[in-house]
């Protein structure tokens, strides 16, 4: 369960530098920070979806 936390703030920091990117007009930051919450933020989809909430152990 905490790697799924991990994952999703990780995710929702990306959604805030991606905002603040595209603000600057920051294409390479866009694109970085696009990539980051999209892989984040599947990876934690995922993980919640295999291990279940809560973990089943």
């Amino acid at each position: 369960m905490g790697l799924v936390i991990i994952f999703g703030l990780s995710a929702i920091l990306a959604i805030f530098g991606l905002i603040s990117a595209l603000k600057n007009k920051n294409f390479l930051g866009v694109m970085f920070a696009f990539g980051t919450a999209a892989i984040f933020g599947w990876f934690a989809v995922m993980t919640l979806l295999k291990s279940g909430y809560p973990a089943v152990h």
